[in-house]
């Protein structure tokens, strides 16, 4: 009898074997099956992070391009402000008006019958010397700038004389297809 035990407590302790393995086995599996879907989630975090980055880094430079675009836009339109000649107001008006959009572009056309006839009677010259700008805000379609010029004028009033004057200007820009037009434009001090 004895000899008949001692087979079933090896039967059973190959058991044990036997069932531990596929235990170790088992639980190896969950752990196998945790980590690859952890590399997968940190990937797509890296690969979501690394692509809001570049959208983000998009915009930013895509500002700064239209700040850039709006600042170069503002410095070459006050000098055409500012320039002018009693002999010659067509080509000054075409120039304002060509740089000119919405409330700014009616409001000039509208008072250059009037800036004609007082720039004509008085025989105002008006030459730009430096011209000083900048971007006070601005976003993808639209700026604010502001600009002091130096400017000169000559005409009856100075009997003649070149006199030299400073103006300020305040400008709204906005974006129209690919270039920058201005749509409003103040004067907050006019000294000469």
């Amino acid at each position: 009898m004895s000899t008949e035990l001692e087979p079933s407590h090896a039967d059973s302790d190959d058991a044990r074997t036997e069932t531990a393995e596929p235990a170790i086995a088992a639980t190896r599996l969950p752990l196998r099956r945790i980590t690859i879907p952890a590399a997968v989630v940190v990937t797509i975090i890296a690969v979501v992070t690394a692509s809001l980055l570049a959208v983000d880094n998009h915009r930013i430079r895509s500002r700064e391009q239209a700040r850039d675009a709006a600042h170069q836009a503002a410095c070459a339109y006050a000098p055409t402000l500012a320039r002018y000649d009693a002999k010659d107001l067509d080509t000054y008006f075409a120039a304002v008006l060509a740089g000119a959009t919405g409330e700014w572009k009616t409001e000039f056309d509208a008072t250059s019958r009037d800036l004609r006839d007082v720039l004509t009677q008085g025989q105002v010259v008006s030459t730009v010397g430096n011209v000083s700008c900048a971007i006070e805000s601005a976003d993808e379609t639209s700026a604010r700038a502001v600009a002091v010029i130096n400017q000169t004028i000559t005409s009856l009033g100075t009997k003649g004389a070149p006199a030299p004057g400073q103006l300020s200007v305040s400008m709204t820009l906005r974006k129209d297809a690919d270039r920058w037009l201005v749509s409003e434009v103040s004067t907050p001090s006019l000294s000469h």
